[in-house]
C-alpha cells in the first residue's frame, strides 16, 4: 500500500470514528462544555501521530486511548479551578469500562434518527430547539410559538418518553452483564 493510500485509509478510519469518539469523551467529561475541544485536540493528536498507527489494528482502542490522554491533559489544565473531580482510580475505571464495552452508538443513533422522523414537524422542532446550543432560550420559543412554558416543559417529557419508547422497541434490550 502506498503513502497516498495508506493516509485515505487512515482518514477514513479516523472520519468513522468521530461519534463514538466524541461520545466517549462526552462520557469522561460528562457536561462540561470543553468536550468539543478535547474531540478537536484528540483529533489533531491522532493525526500528528498517524506514522504510529499499524492499520488493521484495533484504531478504536488507539484513538480512544489518545482521547483519554487528551482528557487528562485537560483536566490538568483545570486542576486550578479547584473543581471538584474524579479520583485517578475511578476515572481509570470508567475509562477502562466505557473502551471495552461493545458500543452499539451508531445502532442507537441510527435509532433515534429514524424515530425523530416520525415526530410532528412541530414536535421535530421544539426538540431540536431544545437540545441545540445555539437556539434560545425555552422562554423565547414559548413567546414565538403562543405556549406556555409550564406546557413545553410537560410537551418536552412525553417527546422524550416517546422517543425512548420508539428506541427500546428497535433495539433489542441490554443483556445482564454476569
Amino acid at each position: 500500500m502506498n503513502e497516498s493510500q495508506q493516509e485515505s485509509a487512515f482518514v477514513a478510519e479516523l472520519t468513522g470514528m468521530q461519534m463514538p469518539l466524541r461520545l466517549y469523551v462526552q462520557s469522561l467529561l460528562p457536561g462540561d462544555p470543553a468536550t468539543h475541544d478535547v474531540v478537536q485536540q484528540a483529533n489533531a493528536t491522532l493525526w500528528k501521530k498517524r506514522g504510529d498507527f499499524t492499520l488493521g489494528t484495533n484504531f478504536k482502542a488507539w484513538a480512544f486511548s489518545v482521547a483519554r490522554y487528551e482528557v487528562l491533559n485537560y483536566r490538568k489544565q483545570q486542576a486550578r479551578d479547584s473543581r471538584l473531580v474524579f479520583g485517578e482510580d475511578l476515572e481509570q475505571t470508567f475509562a477502562e469500562e466505557i473502551a471495552a464495552r461493545d458500543d452499539d452508538t451508531e445502532r442507537r443513533h441510527e435509532a433515534l434518527k429514524g424515530c425523530l422522523e416520525k415526530l410532528r414537524p412541530q414536535d421535530r422542532e421544539l426538540l431540536l430547539h431544545r437540545y441545540t446550543a445555539s437556539a434560545g432560550t425555552l422562554e423565547d420559543y414559548a413567546q414565538r410559538a403562543g405556549r406556555s412554558v409550564g406546557g413545553l416543559k410537560v410537551t418536552l417529557h412525553r417527546l422524550r418518553n416517546a422517543l425512548l419508547g420508539c428506541i427500546e422497541k428497535q433495539l433489542p434490550p441490554l443483556e445482564a452483564e454476569s
